[in-house]
């Protein structure tokens, strides 16, 4: 099933999309006024020229690319990020530089990838216990490394 989300494209870059037909995600890219010099350990918020209208029950994430983490050290903080529904500002996006050395980021290279995701509402019921399972509260490694 498809889904058709309004979008506005103010950069001069091409409009996100699948880099193959099983891909998850559709790559975005930086659209800057002047390249970006990312100092080891430094992060910036870095603008993508696009506007979403995103369907109610749905969500956009912006996620790392792999491709960039591995040969640049460069990720996503806040990751995923999660765009809601009923935002319209610009999507943008949180690069760090984990690498040693100083990177760039120029206008129109991919920064990150966006997927789609249906998104449940709850409701809250008080109870005063929950049902028992066999891992109980156990949690953070308790099962080993």
């Amino acid at each position: 099933m498809k889904v058709l989300v309004p979008i506005i494209n103010r950069s001069d870059n091409e409009l996100p999309a699948y880099a193959t037909p099983g891909s998850s995600g559709m790559d975005i890219r930086a659209f800057l006024q002047e390249e970006v010099v990312l100092q080891s350990m430094e992060r910036a918020l870095i603008p993508t020229g696009l506007f979403l209208e995103i369907p109610q029950g749905y969500e956009a994430q912006v996620r790392p690319r792999s491709g960039l983490a591995l040969k640049q050290g460069l990720t996503c903080l806040n990751s995923p990020g999660t765009v809601d529904a009923d935002y319209r500002g610009e999507i943008k996006v949180i690069l760090i530089n984990l690498s040693t050395e100083p990177q760039i980021i120029r206008s129109g290279e991919r920064i990150a990838q966006m997927v789609f995701q249906k998104v449940e509402t709850v409701s809250w019921q008080t109870v005063d216990e929950l049902n028992t399972t066999e891992r109980g509260a156990g949690g953070f490694g308790h099962t080993g490394k």
